[in-house]
């Protein structure tokens, strides 16, 4: 299984709340989490590699988040509810690079 990015889990720029992710069983999801003060899910999606990037997902309310940790496959989930930018506009979190692929850069 795909374990999350330590980077991506750490760190959010200011305008974003900072939320933990946990390793998940998807095809196409490596990691998720849930800020329910903010009603924002955070998704990280398998990369080439590994992990791959990280999207938060707003207005994503607890009763969709429930329903989304409870579908037989969060993927397919994901893809018929979550993935409509009018209702759930989402926003690419930059990661920040471990310091040996800073020097490499």
């Amino acid at each position: 299984p795909c374990k999350p990015d330590i980077f991506a889990a750490t760190y959010e720029p200011v305008t974003q709340p900072a939320i933990a992710l946990q390793p998940c069983s998807s095809s196409r999801i490596c990691a998720h989490g849930y800020d329910a003060a903010s009603n924002t899910l955070a998704l990280q999606f398998k990369g080439k590699d590994g992990p791959g990037a990280v999207y938060h997902y707003a207005n994503v309310t607890p009763e969709i988040y429930a329903e989304y940790s409870k579908a037989e496959s969060i993927g397919r989930f994901f893809g018929q509810v979550l993935n409509d930018k009018e209702k759930f506009p989402y926003t690419r979190i930059e990661q920040e690079k471990p310091d040996d692929e800073k020097a490499a850069a």
